[in-house]
């Protein structure tokens, strides 16, 4: 029988522990998180609001700022180069979809890197595919924290991804090579999509196509991380992995819901409290220099 990854258990011990050290902490002002979520798309007011949450319950400051549908890009320039400035809040989200009048790679690159805690800046990216990471994007690294608390080892091991989005997919593929795997990148348009994963220790899925992967996908033993988000026809929440089907043939896999999203969050609120100690720390040298 396979192991199932408890996303949702894992993640409320990670988050249960960067509470003690918030609350340990004497000589920082308390991290703050601000999220710009502009419209009224169901999915994101979801999630923001699962990270509000999450904020609450770790001792970390956070402020949804509700924009309409209508904004400008220029307006919501002006808002982020508002919280860059902002002293209290050490990370600045904006949910992602935007609106389709808004170039989201430039609001993104609006971002002051120090206070991208998605990971998503071109400099944080930089820095990832440098081997020098800072910000991570936190799918990713919530995965990579799934390995090493279930101590599954990536040294020599094949890992196949499937997806390729500046999101989940590269650098996913970077974080596997920085622990020593070797990476094949896959996508919808990979000739032969499932004799590649079928050659697959270790098969990440981010795609976005329900029950996409079947056992036809599967090398018997594998570790399977499925990072999917969909809804069936009835508006089951189900994954990219047909979980029942290919669930006997792993020795590792992740449920949709409970495995990778509560990872997701988590990295997000640990990435929060690494940038207001940076960033206080840097307001410290200054005042000392």
């Amino acid at each position: 029988m396979p192991t199932i990854i408890d996303g949702k258990g894992l993640a409320q011990t990670m988050q249960e522990r960067l509470k003690e050290t918030i609350a340990k902490e004497t000589t920082m002002k308390t991290p703050g998180l601000v999220v710009l979520l502009v419209g009224e798309d169901p999915a994101s007011q979801t999630y923001v609001k699962n990270k509000e949450l999450a904020a609450t319950r770790i001792g970390i400051h956070s402020k949804i700022e509700r924009l309409s549908h209508t904004i400008t890009q220029e307006e919501l320039l002006e808002r982020i180069a508002f919280y860059n400035r902002h002293e209290d809040f050490h990370g600045i989200l904006v949910q992602l979809p935007l609106p389709k009048h808004i170039d989201e790679a430039k609001i993104v690159e609006a971002i002051d890197p120090k206070k991208d805690v998605d990971g998503f800046h071109p400099m944080n990216l930089g820095h990832l595919f440098a081997g020098t990471p800072e910000m991570i994007p936190c799918t990713p690294y919530g995965i990579m924290e799934m390995f090493n608390a279930y101590e599954i080892d990536l040294t020599g091991k094949h890992a196949v991804v499937i997806g390729r989005s500046n999101i989940v997919g590269k650098p996913m593929a970077q974080l596997l090579l920085a622990q020593n795997a070797t990476v094949t990148m896959a996508h919808s348009k990979t000739k032969e999509l499932a004799a590649l994963a079928k050659t697959a220790d270790i098969l990440v899925v981010a795609i976005g196509r329900g029950h996409f992967v079947t056992q036809e996908f599967i090398k018997e033993g594998a570790v399977v991380i499925d990072v999917g988000m969909n809804r069936d026809d009835k508006g089951k929440l189900i994954g990219d992995v047909k979980f029942d089907e290919v669930a006997p043939l792993t020795s590792f896999i992740t449920p949709v819901p409970k495995g990778v999203g509560p990872m997701t969050i988590t990295m997000l609120m640990q990435q929060t409290y690494e940038a207001a100690k940076r960033q206080e720390r840097s307001k410290l040298e200054n005042k000392l220099s």
